[in-house]
């Protein structure tokens, strides 16, 4: 019973939730307000408990090593019935009648308990012997924490992916699941990685009139426009639709390039964690990327560093493109211009093997051609990792569609 009462306990009260917590709150009795009391210091709670339930079981074993030494004293004829009853059943007992089925029974009814032990239990964490071997217990702990701390530990990304697959619960849900993978991977994304290229972005010239860009941006439908002078490498700044509303009635000669904000270039290299928390510093939402000799490669927004975390984030404004087809459990229809981390994302992998042995390629058009060597024609294939890549379509210039088959 003495074991019983202490691993229900510990059950108990570290099994209350928010909602059980707030009703121990708003109930006025003693067993409420002591085990609200019994909370505040959850260490010195969980080290009483302990040290009750350690002592329990000793004592268990202690008297039921005497009691049987009377009964059946040891010979050469019950070694083997001896050795049964201090071992299998002795454990077997402390185990289901003093752990298991108290737990069970607490971890249902963890309110009813905390109120009904609460009282106790504050009798026994006050009972002297006890409370010096409380205090000692928490203040090691506490020394053991503050060693720990100043040694550090290094976890690679990988070791974290591990972990992160050995703690995945049944009753954990596929979303919850994957924004834990992609917290594990953030650190290691680059801006090149996520942001959209230079073809699909959406920039106007700085010389158009202003009734032109109205009516362009009613039609894109973005909040943040690049502004460039002749090409998108001369990015000139970034026009702020808001900045737009007080002069929506201006005549069409209307200066509208003045209210350009500065732009913020980042190199293709830049790791999304240092981003973010350059956007966040800085207050804003979009960066240029740009390459080594000073191009412009595409655009990287805050929503696609925070869709490397949650997924995909759409507004009223976000068209459902379809850039890929699946066509069978094996069979993937991709456009050339889906970057690798969608890609992997897709087929459900890591992207380990692939990240290995591509280059500079950011998308899956770019890989294949990196490992061809050359820009395929129409029904050709390269075979990558178990991983068929058979072009669809291409150009002189880059590969359209490809068709991904699943080998294995």
């Amino acid at each position: 019973m003495l074991s019983a009462f202490a691993s229900s306990s510990e059950s108990a009260y570290f099994s209350l939730g928010p909602k059980e917590k707030e009703n121990l709150k708003n109930d006025d009795s003693k067993g409420a307000q002591t085990a609200l009391k019994l909370l505040e210091k959850p260490k010195e709670l969980l080290a009483t408990l302990l040290i009750l339930n350690n002592f329990v079981n000793i004592g268990i074993v202690i008297l039921s090593s005497f009691l049987l030494d009377e009964l059946f004293p040891l010979n050469e004829g019950n070694k083997t019935f001896r050795f049964f009853l201090d071992v299998v059943a002795i454990t077997f007992m402390l185990l289901l009648i003093g752990e298991v089925i108290p737990k069970i029974y607490a971890n249902k009814n963890a309110e009813l308990l905390a109120r009904r032990f609460s009282i106790l239990i504050y009798s026994l964490k006050a009972f002297p012997p006890i409370k010096v071997l409380t205090k000692l217990l928490v203040s090691g702990t506490k020394l053991m924490h503050r060693l720990a701390k100043n040694r550090g530990v290094n976890i690679t990304t990988d070791e974290l992916e591990q972990a992160l697959a050995l703690t995945k619960e049944d009753n954990s849900s596929e979303g919850e699941h994957k924004i834990l993978e992609g917290i594990v991977k953030f650190g290691n994304t680059e801006a090149c990685q996520i942001m959209k290229p230079r073809m699909d972005v959406f920039a106007i010239d700085e010389n158009l009139a202003f009734d032109q860009v109205l009516k362009t941006i009613l039609e894109a439908g973005y909040s943040r426009i690049p502004v460039y002078s002749e090409s998108f490498d001369d990015i000139k700044g970034i026009l702020y639709i808001k900045d737009l509303l007080p002069h929506i009635e201006e005549k069409e000669h209307f200066k509208w390039f003045e209210l350009l904000r500065k732009p913020y270039f980042v190199p293709e290299n830049k790791k999304i964690d240092d981003l973010l928390k350059e956007f966040q510093t800085m207050k804003m939402h979009m960066a240029i990327v740009v390459d080594e000799y000073g191009g412009s490669s595409g655009v990287v927004t805050l929503e696609d560093i925070l869709e490397e975390i949650v997924g995909d984030i759409t507004d009223e404004f976000d068209e459902d493109e379809i850039v890929y087809t699946k066509i069978d459990d094996k069979t993937y229809l991709f456009e050339g211009k889906i970057t690798l981390v969608d890609f992997y994302k897709v087929i459900d992998i890591d992207g380990k093997e692939f990240e290995l042995q591509k280059g500079d390629a950011e998308t899956l058009g770019g890989f294949i051609i990196e490992k061809a060597g050359r820009i395929l024609m129409n029904n050709e294939f390269i075979i990558v990792e178990n991983t068929k890549f058979i072009v669809e379509s291409s150009d002189k210039r880059r590969i359209k569609m490809i068709k991904v088959s699943l080998l294995n």
